[in-house]
Order: C-alpha cells, then structure tokens, then sequence
C-alpha cells in the first residue's frame, strides 16, 4: 500500500491558451516571451501541467532552466522566416482556419515523419493496413492505442510532435487490440510488443485494463515475452502511481502482468536528474518496482537540456541507485524543431565518452549515441583514424544495434570524418557512394512504395 506520507495532487494542464494564467509565467515572462510561446503554439505541439510548473522547474533562473526549456517553447525553434510569418498572421488577426493552413504548410517543411517510417514500418493483416502498429525490427512491434495519443506534458523536442498538431494523415493509432493478436499470432518472431504513443499512460485504468488483458487472455496464441511501455509519466506526473484515483489499481494491473508469467518493462523518459529528485517520483518508482516490473531509462541527448557530461553521469548515477536500468542515450532525430536542439555528431560522442568514463559498471548499461534513423539504430562508436590509400584518416566507426535486416545488427563501418555532421544522412561512406546496408535499404524502401500505392 501506499506511505501514507505521501503528498497528492490534483492534474491541471496548461496549453496554448491558458498558459499566462499560470502566475509563474505572468511573475517572470516578459509580453515577448509570451507571444513567442503563442506563435510556436500555433505550429508545435504545447501542453504541460501543475507538478512540471510548480516542482521541475526554477523560476529564478527560468531563461537557463532545462525543465522550462524541456516544456516551454523557445523562440529558436523555428526558422526566422516561419516564425515571423505566423507572427505577422496572427497580429492580423487571420482566422483560425487560416492559421491552421499557414501552420501545417510551416509543418510539413519540418520533416513530419522522419526515417520513412510512415511508409515502411506500417504492417498488414490479410491485406489490410494496421495503422496503430509499427514493426521495424523482427523481435519487436511497437502498439500506439488510440486513447494513448497525448502527453501529461509534451516535451518541445518531441519526433511524435505530428501525433499532437491534428495533421491529417499525420497519426499512428489503433482501437483493436485482437487485429494485435491475430498479427502477433502470425508472427512469432515477435516477443515484445511496445505501448507508445503519446503516452499510454496517460489512460485511466479502465481503458488500459482493456488494451491489456487481450495479451494476457491470449498468451498462449502468441509468442510474445515481454509487454513495454514507453512513458514519461514518470517525470511529468508521477502521482498517476502514487495518490491519482486508480493509482493502486495499476499497481495491481502491472503485477498482474508479471504474474501471467510476462517481463514488464517501464521503458521510461528521463532528460534530466531533476526529474528524479522529488519524493513523488522516487515513491512511484518503488510501487512500480514492487510489481516485479523492470524500469529502463533512456533520452535524446538535447542542446539547452542536457548538453553537458556530468548532466548524464549525474543522471545515470541516480538511475542506478533507484534501481533502474540506464537503457539507451539517442541522438536528437531529424524532425520538427531539431535545428534548436540537435548537436554535431562527434559532439554527441564526445558528451557521451566523457559521462560514461564518470560511471561504474552498473550504468554502463546504457546505449549510444544511436540515431534512429531509416536503416535501424546506428551508434557511433567513436572517432579514430584507419589507413586509406595508403594514408592515415581519422573516421567514424559504427554500427547498428538494431536493423531491418537482423544481419546489419554488429557489424562495424565506417563513415569519413565530419565535424559538421549531425545525422546518418550526412555522413559519407570511406570508399564508394554506398554503405554495405544501402542498396538491400533501396530495394526495402520500393517495396514499400510499392505495397503502398497498390493499397490506395
């Protein structure tokens, strides 16, 4: 049962529209900094919440503060020219509908939905679309439940931002869970299945009781072992496992999943160690805990939040003393307002190296630099200098730790040396014009234009 000391609270979120009613922004943000959070508003998705504004973030220092940065939008976030575009129409007062049209003509130049994912990762069932599932890599489908398409905040890097912004042809959701079953049934290289969204922890009990028990109701259909759930719940309301209503309710549910004999794995967001500081947070991760369930943590690695070493030495640190799992660090992914956030990739590796060097054993855990990008998850391993030609040249070494084909998966290339890269895409392969995985990746990507324009 839960400590009786515990303190509770009310959910209250705030967005585009009453966000100056929170006395901390009237207090601190100058008019300017208001309307910039109103013109990104209009174009990015914007939401957060009472325990963010009023135990996350520090309002003396809110200009350098990473929870602000994490919630609020910057005004760098996008392009001059955009931005004042969407300015100029709402000082002229253009309708709403004008400024959805000006908005999605801004959105749809920010790379909506990066690594052809929307083309390549959506599966049939008996020549029908699944479009609330997404299978990329063999052992793993990730479940994107339609009541799980929101955040309790949303974070302004977010690569799920168009899930958020009513684009239309934009989302990845789905109500059935049986199609899930019958798929999973179809395809027992499968053993995890991964709830995202949004944030599927952003249902109430009843509703996610029932995306849940099919799983457990059918575990003999399917192969599947494991049952993960990406959250940020954690961070952003942690008192969903604490003092909400149904609180104790998913604390029973989890073990009940564990006790069905499943690995449940709280694949959680955690972009900063203030987020692990409260005593709501660390009670949630024990109640959680308790169920038998495995915490594993993971982040972007983003300029402003977390561009810093010791940020995730520290972090990782107290991961491992809650007991959690240091999981993955990733590379800021190429969408939405990346040009604020994004950082060169042997940058990336150089913050990496030095917080890894800062840590024991038990955080080495974790994963990365990895990018997910179009062919899988490719981690820089690091900068170091090969012979070519007969010469010395310093290049990245990488590989991929997962892939569209499993045979891609550990196998070690090379890109040359860029200081000014940021994504797999810009990097050039040591000799010829093509990595080892590209010409199989070209034949997958005409496939799947090809399935796709037979289905339409």
């Amino acid at each position: 049962m839960l400590n009786k000391n515990s303190t509770s609270k009310k959910y209250k979120a705030y967005a585009i529209r009453s966000f100056r009613k929170i006395p901390q922004v009237e207090k601190h943000l100058s008019e300017e900094e208001k309307t910039a959070i109103e013109v990104l508003g209009q174009v990015l998705p914007f939401k957060t919440n009472n325990y963010v504004v009023d135990e996350l973030i520090d309002w003396d220092n809110y200009k350098d503060d990473p929870i602000f940065h994490l919630t609020f939008p910057q005004k760098g976030m996008l392009p001059p020219a955009e931005f004042d575009k969407m300015d100029k129409a709402i000082k002229a007062g253009k309708k709403r509908m004008e400024l959805r049209e000006i908005a999605n003509e801004i959105r749809q130049k920010l790379n909506p939905h990066p690594a052809h994912q929307m083309q390549m990762n959506v599966p049939e069932l008996n020549g029908d679309v699944l479009p609330g599932v997404q299978h990329k890599y063999r052992e793993t489908a990730l479940f994107f439940p339609t009541a799980g398409q929101t955040c309790h905040s949303y974070c302004t890097f977010c690569f799920r931002w168009p899930q958020f912004v009513g684009m239309d042809g934009m989302k990845f959701a789905m109500k059935e869970t049986d199609i899930i079953i019958d798929y999973l049934s179809e395809h027992p290289e499968i053993t995890d299945i991964l709830f995202t969204g949004g944030d599927p922890m952003i249902m109430g009990y009843k509703i996610f009781k029932q995306y849940i028990d099919p799983f457990i109701k059918n575990k003999d259909k399917t192969n599947l072992q494991t049952i993960r759930i990406g959250t940020k719940s954690l961070s952003f309301w942690p008192y969903k496992y604490t003092t909400d209503k149904d609180a104790d309710k998913f604390i029973e549910l989890f073990k009940e999943i564990t006790d069905a004999g499943f690995s449940l794995a709280f694949m959680a967001h955690f972009n900063h160690p203030v987020e692990l500081s409260t005593p709501t947070v660390k009670e949630a991760v024990k109640r959680i805990q308790s169920t038998g369930a495995i915490i594993r943590t993971q982040s972007p690695l983003v300029r402003h939040i977390n561009d810093c070493p010791d940020v995730w030495a520290e972090m990782w640190k107290k991961q491992v003393n809650m007991g959690m799992i240091p999981y993955y660090m990733f590379i800021e992914r190429d969408t939405g307002a990346k040009a604020h956030f994004e950082l060169p990739l042997v940058e990336t590796w150089h913050i990496f190296r030095k917080a890894y060097q800062q840590v024991s054993g038990l955080s080495r855990t974790v994963r990365g630099p990895s990018m997910s990008a179009t062919p899988g998850k490719v981690q820089i391993l690091g900068v170091t200098e090969i012979p070519i030609n007969g010469k010395m040249e310093k290049v990245f070494a990488l590989q991929m730790l997962q892939g569209r084909n499993p045979d891609w998966v550990a196998k070690p290339f090379f890109a040359k040396y860029d200081p000014e890269a940021y994504w797999l895409d810009d990097l050039k392969p040591i000799v010829g014009d093509q990595f080892f995985f590209d010409e199989e990746l070209e034949e997958m990507k005409n496939s799947a234009l090809s399935t796709e324009e037979a289905l339409v």
